[in-house]
């Protein structure tokens, strides 16, 4: 994709449902309701430019939802769209509360302690039963940092500049 993080992907093509060209779609979004009032969609892969589809939700189904996508009338169609991504643009997801960040804006952001040193880039987001945990690719160390996402150790998150500060609670960068 030229610029991926223009793209959001809310839905992954599993397989046909059906003879007439219906798909199910594994969700990948926490807002499951956004596919009700969906008309529209990009289509694509994650090394092509999507292109824009008419979306028509036929149902839901063990906890995925079956959609038909423009110009796909058969299952023999269906089938050829196979793994394909359902995406928006970015401009178009659900807002979130303050202090609340979606994982992709996250990835790739530099992270400081409070005391100005420069720990390295938040590579992945681990979501984890408790809460998730942060992990740095370390700018000085051969292992990565794993970052407990709470309050006392993520002091603030700067979108604009790029940056997250943290306060290193003791042990935490013990190996």
């Amino acid at each position: 994709m030229k610029d991926s993080r223009a793209w959001v992907v809310i839905g992954e093509i599993t397989r046909p449902h059906g003879v007439q060209g219906a798909v199910k779609v594994i969700m990948h979004t926490d807002y499951p309701h956004r596919f009700d009032s969906l008309a529209e969609v990009y289509v694509g892969r994650d090394d092509a430019e999507p292109q824009l589809v008419s979306f028509a939700l036929a149902g839901r189904q063990e906890g995925q939802v079956i959609c038909h996508l423009g110009g796909v009338e058969s299952r023999e169609a269906a089938e050829q769209l196979r793994g394909l991504l359902l995406m928006i643009p970015r401009d178009q997801v659900v807002d979130l509360p303050p202090g609340h960040y979606y994982i992709f804006d996250l990835v790739g952001l530099s992270v400081y302690t409070e005391a100005g040193e420069y720990l390295g880039r938040l590579k992945e987001v681990l979501q984890l039963g408790a809460n998730d945990v942060y992990v740095v690719e370390a700018a000085t160390r051969e292992q990565d940092i794993l970052l407990p996402a709470i309050e006392e150790v993520i002091v603030s998150v700067d979108l604009d500049r790029g940056r997250m500060l943290v306060s290193l609670l003791p042990g935490l960068l013990d190996l």
